[in-house]
């Protein structure tokens, strides 16, 4: 079997070798891991990747070398025409052999290409592909979304969503990522994408109905004082996730934010946003208008901020969804509440606070650290506990680290207070970003910080001595430590973002 003088060049030998040899292998690897389930994420990143980009480099250098080695002949002939296409002839033995190997090599590409673009499209939409690929980099948001409600919602679901065009933008933006990942130039911690996320009612609503979300919740909390005996303090709230009667619909609860008779628009000052001077209500049956500002942060000028105005949906309270990162308090008492770590050991609240709270450089010192500290404070200061009851501190110390590798990702920089949670109104500001009792129109209209609009106190207090509701309109708070009426007057993130 004879080809054309021109194919014989080293660029094409060496073209149709790399080409042959990457063929092979995807071929190989794809037997092995669909016949024989053998692989990982990077058989896949090999498999429908890296190789295919050999094979069609491959595929090139043959043409390539051929055109070069044409010229090369026709010059060394002394040949001076111009150049022609070259012309097949099927009766010549070497074209013919040509004209066969490209036909059965083009034919098994062409199908080889259609499966491996097919499986290509689904691998990089994989959440292996998202979380594992670049492990270091998306270790805090794999390991926060494994433990999240969303754990078999894959990403691109909600970071992607339907339709070619956000398909797009996505591969776009990937291709600088790539890059970033690869020059090692991504910042720590990685931004939240607020400013360029699709709009959560074309993501979220694919799968949530919000207009359907009528039922309150009775949900109740254990918390536990950082004090010597680790005081518990129940309550039982009951959420107003929607109103009193089902039939009312989102005319009340939580939910009535995204009435779709309802629009609220603001303008954010701060990256995270957790700083919004300025709210403007519409009612968009009856074209209601009102503006509220924050009379002790207002905005320099609106025009400056115009382009800056959002319409709220879900993603502005449910802001971490899939990638919560807890708050220590949450997850001690949490801890606590399941008795991983047991109330018993004196003072393992506070101690569990101070140890989990500093920035440590990286994830092996704070595991050391978390060890050395609890062992050694009880063994100072508690030595009859420490030698009686070592299994219950052993324990209490698995359960910090396991949390703590969870939560916070020294080496990218991440944890609680990089990505604060805007549920809630506690240890992040959340609701009190808006409800304030500050944000104020022109006719004295305000933002009510009123506790009971979002939940009713059903009971509260230590469990052998819990206050019930009697009256059914809910109990007034009764914070767990005296301090009188501060409470009322002063946010509760202002002591609360501190851990101890």
């Amino acid at each position: 079997m004879k080809l054309p003088r021109s194919f014989y060049s080293w660029t094409s030998v060496a073209g149709a070798a790399l080409a042959f040899i990457s063929l092979m292998l995807i071929i190989f690897m794809m037997v092995i891991s669909f016949i024989f389930g053998i692989g990982d994420n990077y058989t896949g990143l090999f498999t429908f990747i890296i190789l295919p980009i050999f094979l069609i480099i491959g595929l090139i250098m043959i043409p390539v070398g051929a055109i070069r080695k044409a010229k090369k002949i026709k010059k060394l002939e002394g040949d001076d025409e111009d150049f022609k296409f070259p012309v097949v002839n099927l009766n010549e033995p070497s074209q013919r052999t040509a004209v066969f190997i490209f036909g059965l090599g083009s034919t098994v590409f062409l199908l080889f290409s259609a499966i491996g673009s097919y499986e290509a499209f689904h691998y990089s939409e994989s959440v292996e592909f998202c979380g594992t690929l670049c492990h270091t980099v998306m270790e805090p948001e794999y390991v926060a979304y494994q433990n999240s409600s969303h754990a078999k919602v894959s990403c691109v679901t909600c970071h992607v969503g339907p339709g070619a065009g956000w398909y797009v933008k996505s591969k776009m933006s990937g291709i600088y990522q790539l890059y970033a990942v690869t020059a090692g130039v991504y910042p720590r911690p990685i931004p939240t994408p607020i400013s360029n996320l699709r709009p959560a009612r074309e993501t979220c609503e694919q799968c949530h109905w919000p207009e359907k979300f009528y039922a309150r919740q009775l949900i109740t909390k254990k918390h536990y004082l950082a004090d010597e005996t680790n005081t518990e303090w129940d309550i039982h709230l009951n959420i107003k996730t929607g109103p009193s009667i089902s039939a009312m619909g989102l005319q009340e609860g939580i939910h009535w934010h995204i009435n779709p008779d309802v629009k609220i628009e603001y303008i954010a000052t701060s990256p995270q946003i957790d700083e919004i001077p300025w709210v403007r209500y519409t009612n968009t049956k009856t074209n209601e208008v009102r503006v509220y500002e924050d009379a002790e942060n207002p905005l320099d000028s609106l025009e400056l901020y115009k382009d800056k105005i959002r319409t709220m949906d879900c993603i502005d309270c449910h802001n971490r969804p899939s990638h919560h990162y807890r708050h220590p308090i949450n997850f001690v008492d949490d801890a606590l509440a399941s008795g991983r770590i047991s109330s018993d050991l004196p003072e393992i609240k506070l101690m569990s606070m101070q140890v989990v709270s500093p920035n440590f450089p990286t994830k092996d010192s704070a595991m050391l650290y978390i060890k050395s500290e609890l062992m050694t404070y009880y063994e100072d200061n508690y030595p009859e506990v420490f030698e009686k009851q070592n299994e219950l501190v052993t324990q209490a110390i698995s359960t910090l680290q396991e949390e703590f590798n969870k939560n916070i990702f020294p080496y990218m920089g991440v944890r609680w207070d990089v990505y604060p949670s805007h549920l809630g109104h506690v240890e992040t500001i959340g609701c009190a970003r808006c409800h304030n009792d500050r944000h104020t129109t022109t006719d004295n209209r305000v933002i009510s910080r009123d506790c009971n609009l979002c939940h009713e106190i059903k009971a509260q207090g230590p469990p052998n001595n819990l206050v019930l509701d009697s009256t059914m309109q809910g109990l007034e708070f009764q914070h767990p430590v005296d301090i009188g009426e501060e409470w009322k007057v002063t946010l509760c993130t202002e002591c609360h973002q501190q851990l101890y």
